[in-house]
């Protein structure tokens, strides 16, 4: 299963915009989430979806500033990111 999610992600590639579009089903797998999920999100207007045709498509990089939150240590403060 991930090296279709690997393929999928690189047939993607990168758009004008340095978008990485994928289908919804892609995203889903590499977040761990449903489809429904992504659904709920681009509805709600926290994830932008891109109608390609019939098709709809969600940019990785930003379901990955969505979804990835940092979480607070004991003291309160989000964790220094690398």
């Amino acid at each position: 299963m991930r090296t279709s999610i690997r393929r999928s992600t690189q047939a993607a590639g990168r758009l004008a915009g340095g978008r990485r579009l994928v289908p919804l089903s892609v995203a889903a797998e590499v977040f761990c989430v449903s489809v429904k999920t992504i659904r709920r999100r681009i509805a709600d207007g926290t994830v932008t979806g891109y109608r390609i045709g019939r098709l709809i498509r969600v940019d990785l990089d930003e379901m990955h500033e969505s979804f990835a939150v940092p979480v607070p240590n004991a003291r309160g403060r989000a964790a220094e990111r690398n």
